[in-house]
């Protein structure tokens, strides 16, 4: 199975490097210490902490003091919305309609605990209109918060200029950059961001640690409460092993940066018109606004994404048919319908992304593979069906 595999689904989740796996063995058998203890078994472990606490910081373009392990992105988008809200003392977001399930679903809740949301639309492409976030802020707006890429289809976020009008309306400004990391250049201590929320398996570490960048100075209150690790900010034994594993993917990641978006991003176009110039009837989700150097979301009419990826499955190619936090769901993806496309193109739209580890040869195979299914598939559609 592993031989004739061809994994299309790194926004889902990353195969955990080697790199990082050696690194992070010593710290499951030798180095066991818990970092908050004064031994030097513990010590051991502290400086392990640091030392992957470090380089998340130069991968990020920050101050190592500005980093807070968590448990990953969802914890770190849930923790920064929390946080503003309490230390600010007001009632009102602002995010748009297309983000994670980790910022909308914690902001429906709030919603109905009696906080007010304020929900951007984008456009067919999928963008956002950066005045229409300067039109959302009211004097009760405690943060908004914008994702930096979009999971599903890949769309960057002008996180910049929006960063601009939260600091000249005094705002508080959250980021999900999960899908950005490691895909295009970040250097957060040049823009003005104040909370970032970055997620280790999507670029080659482990699964179940992330981190939240806070910006010195920003008020903080903590979303768990307990003991006294990450210097208060964030509570519970350090998971060391999985940190140590998320440095060693984030030391990696800060020297591929820009030779991902080169290398992953020409693979992407070339999978992109080999699937276009061999079917009719497909829309590429997202284009013409600039995407992440990886992400392919595409729509083929007529098509049902489900029949296509059980396919797909069955020939070692996998996919998704859009988040993987929402698989299993009978609903039609949230961000497409945003995007306007209708029910039944958003059932018809699957998720391609790519990763650092593929080749030409599997991009061409896989999309030979893609191009034969769709024909397939369309083949046996009534007349009728077809010529809607």
């Amino acid at each position: 199975m592993s031989r004739r595999l061809i994994y299309l689904d790194n926004n889902a989740t990353t195969a955990v490097l080697p790199e990082a796996v050696r690194e992070m063995v010593p710290f499951l058998s030798v180095y066991y210490g818990n970092a908050s203890s004064a031994y030097s078994l513990g010590q051991e472990s502290k400086e392990a902490v640091q030392s992957a606490r470090r380089r998340v910081a130069c991968l990020l373009g920050c101050l190592e003091e500005e980093i807070v392990f968590t448990s990953g992105g969802t914890e770190s988008d849930n923790t920064a919305l929390w946080s503003a809200l309490r230390t600010s003392g007001k009632r009102e977001l602002v995010t748009t309609a297309v983000e994670h399930p980790a910022v909308y679903r914690f902001c429906q809740e709030l919603e109905r605990d009696g906080y007010r949301v304020r929900w951007l639309p984008v456009g067919s492409d999928g963008r956002l209109d950066p005045a229409d976030v300067a039109r959302a802020i009211h004097s009760e707006t405690a943060v908004v918060s914008i994702m930096w890429a979009n999971n599903e289809t890949g769309v960057l976020f002008p996180i910049r200029e929006i960063g601009e009008i939260c600091r000249a309306h005094g705002v508080l400004f959250h980021t999900d950059a999960v899908q950005a990391t490691a895909k295009v250049p970040i250097a957060v201590a040049e823009m003005s961001v104040d909370f970032l929320s970055v997620s280790s398996h999507k670029f080659g570490g482990p699964k179940g640690v992330g981190v939240l960048y806070v910006r010195q100075g920003v008020p903080f209150h903590p979303y768990f409460w307990g003991g006294s690790q990450e210097r208060g900010r964030r509570a519970g034994t350090e998971n060391v092993a999985a940190i140590v594993g998320m440095g060693r993917a984030a030391d990696l990641a800060a020297e591929r940066v820009g030779q991902f978006a080169e290398r992953v991003g020409k693979l992407r176009d070339r999978f992109e018109r080999t699937i276009l110039a061999g079917l009719t009837e497909v829309r590429i989700n997202g284009q013409p606004a600039e995407r992440v150097p990886n992400t392919s979301n595409l729509c083929f009419h007529n098509v049902e994404s489900e029949a296509l990826l059980m396919e797909l499955d069955r020939q070692g190619i996998q996919a998704s048919g859009g988040s993987a936090c929402s698989t299993g769901s009978a609903k039609p993806s949230r961000v497409l319908v945003e995007m306007g496309l209708s029910v039944r193109e958003a059932f018809s739209s699957v998720r391609f992304s790519l990763g650092w580890n593929n080749t030409e040869d599997e991009i061409d195979r896989a999309a030979a593979a893609i191009v034969a299914a769709v024909r397939r598939i369309r083949e046996k559609l009534p007349a009728a069906l077809v010529a809607e």
